[in-house]
Order: C-alpha cells, then sequence, then structure tokens
C-alpha cells in the first residue's frame, strides 16, 4: 500500500489519521504483530509524529492497540465478548475455561454486598477470586460472595485458600436449585487492587458487572466481576449479537 496523504477535514487530523489507522490495522496486520515505528508510520501516512501519537494514543485508549516499552506498539486481541442477557441459570463452574479460580478465603464482605445477601454486617463469607486472560493478557477479575448457608456440606480442608478451596466452594455451588441469574452492568474506576490484577493504572476506566444468583428461598451467591473497558465488549441476546464497542479486532 502506497504513501497516504490526508487532505483537508473537518475533523481533528489525528481522528482522521485514527480512521485510516483502523482500517489499515483490520486490512494488513494480525493480532500481536509489531507496527512500524513511529517515523515510518509518519513518513507514511504525510502527518507529524505528534499528530501519529495522539492517533496512537486513542487506538490505544480504544482496545486496538498495546504500546510497551522494548517491545513497541503491537495489535491488541479482539474484545472479549460480556453477556449480559438473556438472564441464565448456571452457576459459575469449578473447571471453567473461561475463568481461573485464584483463591479462596472467609472474611466479611462489603456492607453492600451483605445487604443484597440480607446478612448481617460483619458476617463472614467464602469470598472465591477468579481471573480471566485472553491472549496472554488480563481482562477480568471476580470477586464471588458466597454465604457459609450456601455450602453447608463444603468439606474441610487442609488448605484453608487457595485455588484448591475456591473450586471446592463453586462444586459445592451446582447443588444448590438456581431459578436466575440476574445481572447489571456500569462503568466504574479501577480500585487500586483491580489496577494490579488487571495491568491497569488506578482509576482506569472499567466495567463492573454485578450478578445476583437467585435459588426459591434466596439471593444465594453475588458476583462482582471487574473488566477492563479497553478489552471487552457487551452482547445481548441469544443470536445477532449487539456488539457496544467501536473497532473490535
Amino acid at each position: 500500500m502506497g504513501t497516504t496523504q490526508l487532505e483537508t477535514v473537518p475533523e481533528p487530523k489525528y481522528w482522521h489519521l485514527r480512521t485510516v489507522l483502523s482500517e489499515a490495522l483490520d486490512s494488513e496486520f494480525t493480532v500481536g504483530e509489531v507496527l512500524p515505528n513511529e517515523r515510518e508510520l509518519a513518513a507514511r501516512f504525510g502527518v507529524a509524529r505528534a499528530t501519529l501519537r495522539q492517533a496512537l494514543e486513542q487506538l490505544e485508549l480504544e482496545g486496538r492497540l498495546h504500546r510497551r516499552r522494548g517491545v513497541g506498539t503491537t495489535v491488541a486481541p479482539p474484545r472479549v465478548a460480556v453477556e449480559v442477557g438473556p438472564e441464565g441459570t448456571a452457576w459459575p463452574g469449578p473447571d471453567d475455561d473461561t475463568w481461573q479460580a485464584t483463591g479462596s478465603d472467609l472474611s466479611a464482605p462489603p456492607a453492600a454486598v451483605a445487604t443484597a445477601l440480607a446478612l448481617p454486617r460483619g458476617t463472614a463469607v467464602h469470598v472465591v477470586r477468579r481471573s480471566r486472560v485472553s491472549h496472554g493478557q488480563p481482562v477480568a477479575a471476580e470477586l464471588l460472595y458466597v454465604p457459609e448457608t450456601s455450602v453447608p456440606d463444603l468439606p474441610a480442608s487442609d488448605t484453608p485458600s487457595g485455588a484448591a478451596r475456591a473450586r471446592a466452594v463453586l462444586r459445592e455451588l451446582q447443588h444448590l436449585d438456581l431459578t436466575a441469574r440476574n445481572r447489571s452492568v456500569e462503568l466504574g474506576s479501577a480500585r487500586a487492587d483491580d489496577a494490579k490484577q488487571l495491568d491497569r493504572l488506578p482509576g482506569a476506566p472499567v466495567l463492573v458487572v454485578t450478578t445476583h444468583f437467585t435459588t426459591p428461598a434466596r439471593i444465594a451467591a453475588l458476583s462482582v466481576a471487574t473488566y477492563r473497558a479497553d478489552t471487552c465488549r457487551l452482547t445481548f441476546g441469544e443470536s445477532g449479537r449487539v456488539e457496544i464497542a467501536e473497532g473490535v479486532g
């Protein structure tokens, strides 16, 4: 493909360049491929390097590019689908290929979680930690809050925490009759712990997906999953998914 000169356009030059670069990512590059250096790209598109940097920063913000010191700028993988409908009736599985159980312990949940679970504040619950990785990149971290009354037959274990304990809690949940799995999603900012797990700076935009797992008697568990906003898309319906994202690879 030859050199492309940008004409005068009714939008900022960097934004027009961002569109041109996005089209090039779709047609010329593959996931993980390293882009040419800034000097070469600026010469190809006939722009100043400052304009190029603005366009690259915008594409990185949208999740189309990864920029890493010592590696360069690489093409990011497609966004991870986050299903928010239709409502399902499946517990998180102990051997889920999508999520990896990383640990579990007994501790008091945040006040809002205790209220949702109809528990007195300060009541300890099982807190199962899981992570989700796509193409070697962390994209989500989950905290699953499970009252002890939801898993009364949880076997004693020599390991009070860790991945094995987390899977044991998830296995016990499979015995409950799940009647509904209701989800809500909101835009938030990464807290310090989330930012560390997701390889982002504190305050980076995230999507927080809250799931209430309901049995005939009560809300038996509550999940709070934090997704990197630049690596995921929301999907709705059983078919013909609507993707809430721009420039998905």
